[in-house]
């Protein structure tokens, strides 16, 4: 009967996912910076843009 989980007797298997696993984490941590800082950008832009819009109807 075959095992369900499988750990390696030899460790050195683990250092490629363990690579992955970092690779993959940086990738995450970079995209999420992006989007926050895009939508600090779009937020500022709208607010912007809506302050125009009420400044132009009181007139």
């Amino acid at each position: 009967m075959m095992e369900f989980l499988y750990f390696p007797e030899d460790k050195s298997e683990y250092i490629p996912a363990v690579i992955m696993l970092v690779i993959f984490m940086i990738g995450a941590v970079l995209a999420t910076y992006f989007f926050i800082k895009y939508s600090k950008k779009e937020a500022k832009r709208v607010e912007e843009q809506y302050q125009e819009k009420t400044d132009q109807d009181r007139d």
